[in-house]
C-alpha cells in the first residue's frame, strides 16, 4: 500500500462523484490510480482527480480487477448490482446509496459517530442519508448531556439533493420566472424556483414520504438506539446546494442548559457553532455551502417542556452529507 491505491469512483460525472474526485486530491489519500466509472454515455470523458486528468470508463463487470476502494455514488440499482462484485475483486466498498444502509450486515456509519461499528470484516459500509447524517452530527454529542427520548426534524432541503441535473433546473427555472417565462418542470414534478413542496419520494400510507422514513429508521440504527422517537417532515426548498434542519430534542429529564450545550457542541469534530444573538447571525445553508463543517445555531431550551430544547443546523448536502463523509469512511477504516 506505501506506493499508494487504486481507487474507482463510479458515478464519477455526477455531482457526488465530482466532489469525491476533488477531495481526493484536497484531503491526505494514497492514490495511486483513479478509475472514474459511469454510464456509456459519459465514456470518454476527462475528470480531474489527484492533478491529472483520467478518463472516465464504462462502468462494468471487470472494472474493479485490482481496485483497493471502491466509491459508489451512482443510485441503488447499480450499488446492489456491482458493489457484490468489487467486494469479490478484493475492493472496500463506500457506497453513498440506500442499497444497504438498512442491511444488518453493513455498518452505516458517520465517523464522529459510530466509527467503532465498523470491524475489520466488513467490506461494504454504506454512508446514510445526508438528512440523517446533519441531524445526527447536531444532536449526537447532546447524549453526553442527557438520555434522548425524542427529534422532531423538519427538513429544508437543497436541489443539491436531487442531483446536478436538478441544480441545474433551479438556475434555468430562476432565470426563466425572472424574465417572465413559465418554469419548466422535469427534475422535479413541480416548479422548485420561487416554490418549496414536499420532498419528492413516494408517500407509504402512513403518511410519511421516502426521506422521511430513513431519517427515522438510519437515525435509530446510527444511534444504536431502536426505540428512539423520529419524526420528520421532508421539505425541497429553492437552495441551490447545502440542507438546513429545524430540530427540537426531547430529553427524558430536564433539557440540558443552553451554555453546556454550546460548550458540547464546540468541542464536537465536524460542528461549527454559529449562534449569535446580539448580531441574530445563525447558520445558513448559503455559509455552509462549500463548508466541511455542520453549522449549528439558533441553541434556546423549549418555554412550555422543560424537558426540550430546540437547534438549527445546516450542512453541505454534497459535502458532509455525502462525498466527505464517504472519504471519512475510508480513511478511518484504512488507518484502522
Amino acid at each position: 500500500m506505501s506506493e499508494g491505491l487504486k481507487v474507482a469512483v463510479v458515478g464519477a460525472t455526477g455531482a457526488v462523484g465530482s466532489e469525491i474526485l476533488r477531495l481526493l486530491g484536497d484531503r491526505w489519500f494514497p492514490v495511486r490510480e483513479v478509475v472514474p466509472l459511469a454510464s456509456a454515455r459519459s465514456a470518454g470523458k476527462s475528470v480531474v482527480a489527484v492533478g491529472r486528468e483520467w478518463t472516465v470508463q464504462p462502468l462494468g463487470p471487470s472494472c474493479f480487477d485490482g481496485v483497493d476502494v471502491a466509491f459508489f455514488s451512482a443510485g441503488a440499482s447499480r450499488s446492489k448490482e456491482y458493489a457484490p462484485l468489487a467486494v469479490e475483486a478484493g475492493a472496500l466498498v463506500v457506497d453513498n446509496s440506500s442499497a444497504f444502509r438498512m442491511d444488518p450486515d453493513v455498518p452505516l456509519i458517520v465517523p464522529e459517530i459510530n466509527a467503532h461499528a465498523m470491524l475489520p470484516h466488513h467490506r461494504i459500509i454504506a454512508v446514510p442519508n445526508c438528512s440523517a447524517i446533519i441531524l445526527l452530527m447536531a444532536v449526537a454529542p447532546l447524549r453526553a448531556l442527557g438520555r434522548i427520548r425524542r427529534i422532531l426534524v423538519s427538513t429544508y432541503q437543497s436541489a443539491s439533493g436531487a442531483g446536478a441535473a436538478a441544480m441545474e433546473e433551479l438556475r434555468t427555472q430562476a432565470e426563466d420566472v425572472l424574465a417572465g417565462r413559465p418554469a419548466q418542470p422535469c427534475v422535479f414534478d413541480q416548479p422548485i424556483a420561487f416554490n418549496l413542496f414536499s420532498h419528492n419520494t413516494p408517500i407509504s400510507d402512513d403518511g410519511f414520504n421516502g426521506e422521511e422514513r430513513k431519517v427515522i429508521e438510519e437515525s435509530q440504527k446510527i444511534l444504536g438506539m431502536p426505540d428512539l422517537w423520529v419524526t420528520p417532515t421532508c421539505i425541497r426548498v429553492p437552495v441551490m446546494r447545502a440542507h438546513s434542519e429545524s430540530i427540537t430534542v426531547e430529553f427524558e429529564g430536564d433539557a440540558p442548559s443552553e451554555e453546556s450545550v454550546r460548550r458540547v457542541l464546540e468541542g464536537a469534530a465536524g460542528v461549527r457553532v454559529v449562534d449569535d444573538r446580539a448580531a441574530n447571525r445563525f447558520p445558513t445553508p448559503l455559509e455552509a455551502s462549500g463548508q466541511d463543517d455542520v453549522l449549528v445555531g439558533r441553541i434556546r431550551r423549549d418555554p412550555f417542556d422543560p424537558r426540550s430544547l430546540s437547534l438549527f443546523a445546516c450542512g453541505d448536502q454534497l459535502l458532509k452529507g455525502a462525498a466527505l463523509n464517504a472519504l471519512q469512511i475510508a480513511e478511518a477504516r484504512l488507518s484502522g
